[in-house]
């Protein structure tokens, strides 16, 4: 039988079904109270809305207690499972058991995490969740932040900007600029060595830019000094550019820590930039929808588990 029966459920007060699973549990309008924490007037009164609402007495009075009726025993069982449905909901999430999962995850990044990240993360997930897929997709320039809302993406690792009110982040690191080179770069020094300002502007550039731009944060910089450089190529990958200068005699502004990681595998020399680049914060943003649920803060530790690190040289987080 319904427990509604009749009644108009979206004008329901759902406090009323509580007080209802109290009185017929403690067939008594002071215990029931007590056990809800209502006064007594009160406990009364919403019993006598229920009884309005359902057409029905629901309790009636037997020496000095309280018996349901036929109906409100009726109802009592699924009125019961109801409840605990619904304490069961608002509970929160549940724990999450990566060796169970079977969640497939969207990283949305350059391919600097390509080389930094997913690696470790290959490792960590097989170890610890081999049901689970992770995937790093391409950022889709100038809407970044639109792929979480849309559910393209469940994380993404950019630089920190001004994000809006549904998004939560965490910083992860920062990422100084270095000056990556072929190694036996005729115009520039070995490894340890220290490039000039005019020789960095004289020599052609290869430039990381996903939408083709020619000008990046290191020409802002430039700009600053009454400089400028010639960027003579343009990429849409971190490894792309590398490539590109070690089979050249460009050179690239890049983030330090893919220079080092990358310059010993193809042959580059990396150097400190010759100029004051502002340094970004690379950060781990998500829908906030994804907040509280434990699968999510499962992959966010783990990511954040492996890119922290990364700062160990550089200035502290914000």
């Amino acid at each position: 039988m319904s427990i509604i029966h009749g009644m108009n459920f979206k004008t329901l007060d759902l406090n009323l079904l509580r007080v209802l699973d109290a009185l017929l549990s403690e067939g008594s309008v002071t215990r029931a109270g007590e056990k809800i924490g209502l006064s007594q007037p009160a406990v009364s009164a919403a019993l006598a809305r229920l009884r309005s609402a359902l057409g029905d007495p629901l309790l009636v009075r037997q020496g000095q207690g309280l018996v349901p009726t036929d109906y409100a025993r009726s109802i009592a069982p699924e009125l019961r499972r109801a409840l605990d449905g619904i304490s069961t909901l608002l509970a929160g999430p549940a724990s999450y058991d990566p060796a169970k999962g079977t969640e497939t995850f969207r990283l949305s990044g350059s391919d600097f995490f390509a080389e930094l990240l997913m690696p470790e993360l290959a490792h960590r997930i097989g170890t610890e969740a081999p049901g689970v897929r992770v995937q790093l997709v391409d950022l889709v320039p100038q809407d970044y932040v639109s792929s979480l809302e849309r559910y393209d993406a469940d994380l993404l690792l950019i630089p920190s900007t001004d994000f809006p009110d549904w998004i939560d982040s965490q910083p992860l690191f920062r990422s100084t600029f270095r000056v990556i080179a072929r190694s036996g770069h005729p115009a520039l020094p070995g490894r340890g060595g220290q490039i000039d300002l005019d020789t960095f502007c004289a020599l052609p550039h290869v430039l990381f830019s996903p939408e083709g731009r020619l000008a990046s944060i290191g020409d802002d910089a430039l700009t600053k000094l009454g400089r400028s450089r010639k960027v003579t190529m343009t990429l849409a990958t971190f490894y792309g550019v590398a490539r590109a200068v070690a089979a050249s005699d460009a050179i690239a502004l890049v983030p330090g820590q893919f220079a080092e990681a990358l310059a010993p595998v193809i042959g580059l020399n990396h150097y400190a930039a010759p100029l004051p680049v502002t340094v970004p914060v690379i950060t781990m943003a998500w829908h906030r929808r994804s907040s509280n649920d434990p699968a999510h803060q499962w992959l966010r530790g783990l990511v954040a588990g492996i890119l922290t690190p990364l700062n160990a040289r550089e200035a502290p987080l914000p």
